[in-house]
């Protein structure tokens, strides 16, 4: 089974989803499962994987109620505060629910760049690997050494980098994203989805070949066995339909085998988040 994983459900609330600004028209408006479905029996994906858009447990419910609701989807990565005293009671809370696979903090808008290795923070992380959640890990460039050093801190925990650490690719600005990607990669217990890539090239102007010297990198890095296929999707609308946002990596690993296709397209999804 083709899994998507990554994407998110909203009902848009301009306070609640202030990060989406007025350049962002297209996806200032409501996105549920009835519009996800269709896209994916159109592009051959049998399930998709919830991730939070909004720092709260009431959006964690609210993915619940959805994979409740739609059987499609198979896994929800939600959000608690890591940082709180009684995080493992709320841990043991979320345990009930089967559908609930991991956790994400959106810690690329977080002040305090480095907030990850805060002890606070770090426990929070400790308490997710006693529950055997996964962990999604959110950032910009510019927080990876922080991630280098919270990875190598977790070597038990479950990682997986969401879009690739959004790297520069509208500017061309490759080097300093690669070598620290290569050397988190070396960290066996790290995952990364090759997710939201067209939305971080020029939205109205980007071509496959822009996206190619970063997807290289996560490729030779992280080996066909520890990447996710993502859409980011209604993100992923800002630069590109479910289609193009499919076709990025089905095209790229279109010269791979079958089994290397379908760990990317799937296997590896279901093995990360335990599906």
């Amino acid at each position: 089974m083709h899994i998507d994983a990554h994407q998110h459900f909203w009902k848009f609330d301009p306070v609640k989803d202030a990060w989406i600004t007025d350049d962002m028209q297209i996806i200032r408006r409501d996105f549920l499962p009835d519009n996800l479905k269709p896209l994916l029996v159109e592009n051959n994906i049998g399930g998709c994987v919830a991730v939070q858009a909004d720092q709260s447990e009431i959006e964690t419910d609210f993915l619940i109620q959805l994979a409740i609701e739609n059987n499609f989807i198979k896994g929800v990565v939600g959000w608690i505060d890591l940082r709180a005293a009684n995080v493992e009671e709320r841990l043991e809370h979320y345990r009930q629910f089967d559908i609930v696979k991991g956790f994400r903090h959106i810690l690329q808008g977080e002040a305090q760049r480095d907030m990850m290795l805060h002890q606070d923070f770090k426990n929070g992380i400790a308490a997710l690997q006693s529950f055997n959640f996964t962990y999604d890990i959110l950032i910009l460039p510019d927080q990876l050494s922080f991630v280098k050093q919270l990875v190598a801190f977790f070597s038990e925990q479950k990682f997986v980098i969401d879009h690739l650490a959004k790297p520069y690719i509208k500017f061309k600005k490759i080097d300093g994203w690669k070598n620290a990607i290569k050397q988190i990669a070396q960290h066996e217990n790290v995952y990364c989805k090759l997710s939201g890539m067209a939305t971080e090239a020029d939205w109205q102007h980007w071509q496959k070949e822009d996206l190619k010297p970063y997807i290289d990198v996560v490729v030779d890095a992280f080996g066909v066995n520890r990447i996710l296929f993502g859409s980011d999707w209604p993100v992923c609308l800002l630069a590109a339909d479910y289609k193009k946002t499919v076709d990025i990596v089905k095209d790229y690993f279109s010269s791979f085998s079958i089994d290397e296709q379908s760990k990317v397209f799937g296997q590896n999804a279901v093995e990360f988040y335990n599906l």
